[in-house]
């Protein structure tokens, strides 16, 4: 990495979080295991003049229609970073899923970088059977379809970099397109898995979340990321309530909503 560019900041907001059993986030699951949480976040992505933001979340009516709760809208949690989902230029768009790909209309601003064969997948075939769309939100696709008529995508296949310290690469497995993010650090290369690895458990045991397209993929996945990341501390999971323990929070008044990321781990 070029010694020009300035290591990022990368933060970790939570803006919902559902209460449900161990063995709905396995594959192979022991049914005799209590309750794991889940926690829902974006990610924002700042330095070298620039603010990346890493997926979009859900809002209140797709909270609404999944019968889920909702702490805040994620353009809200931005705002406690002072930064305004208005004047956001970028925004990485990891998979489609309803918990990912909502709040739109809350960054009228913003490119949407996505890898073309994840809105191919939203709007195909596989969206005929109501076991592999179960995931997606129909008004959310086409908010992004109407994006792609707009000229706001940028397609991607494959992998590519953003900006100098910032690439996305194509993992698949979670869903056909998935993509996970790549940031340059003073801790050295860390990566937004994503759904790539919903919780620590699931890549640590190899036990995939049972939401998945392609198993084989998903499970080279897990070493993809680790190849990504210049250790293991910097693989961040898309779900997992840890994050927010292990991580330190940049404010105390953000105290169990928002971690920071790039200096490592409390352990570290």
């Amino acid at each position: 990495m070029s010694t020009t560019i300035d290591p990022y900041t990368v933060y970790a907001i939570r803006y919902a979080h559902h209460e449900r059993e161990a063995r709905d986030n396995f594959m192979y699951a022991d049914f005799h295991d209590g309750p794991q949480a889940l926690d829902f976040f974006i990610w924002l992505i700042t330095g070298n003049g620039r603010n990346f933001v890493v997926d979009l979340g859900y809002d209140h009516a797709g909270a609404k229609r999944r019968g889920r709760e909702i702490t805040r809208l994620p353009s809200e949690g931005l705002q406690m970073l002072g930064v305004d989902s208005r004047q956001v230029d970028d925004v990485i768009i990891t998979h489609l899923h309803y918990d990912h790909a909502g709040d739109l209309k809350s960054f009228p601003n913003a490119r949407l970088h996505l890898q073309e064969r994840e809105i191919a997948f939203a709007t195909g075939r596989h969206m005929s059977s109501a076991t592999m769309r179960k995931a997606f939100d129909v008004d959310y696709v086409c908010d992004f379809v109407r994006a792609v008529y707009d000229e706001r995508i940028n397609f991607i296949d494959g992998a590519t970099e953003l900006a100098p310290g910032i690439s996305v690469h194509h993992i698949g497995g979670h869903t056909d397109g998935h993509q996970v993010v790549r940031v340059w650090t003073e801790k050295g290369w860390l990566v937004l898995a994503s759904d790539a690895v919903h919780l620590y458990a699931n890549r640590d045991n190899e036990n995939p979340f049972p939401i998945v397209y392609n198993v084989g993929d998903m499970i080279d996945g897990f070493t993809k990321v680790g190849e990504l990341a210049d250790v293991e501390d910097l693989i961040i999971p898309g779900h997992d309530p840890l994050v927010l323990t292990r991580f330190p929070c940049p404010d105390d008044s953000f105290t169990g909503e928002i971690v920071r990321l790039d200096q490592g781990s409390k352990a570290s």
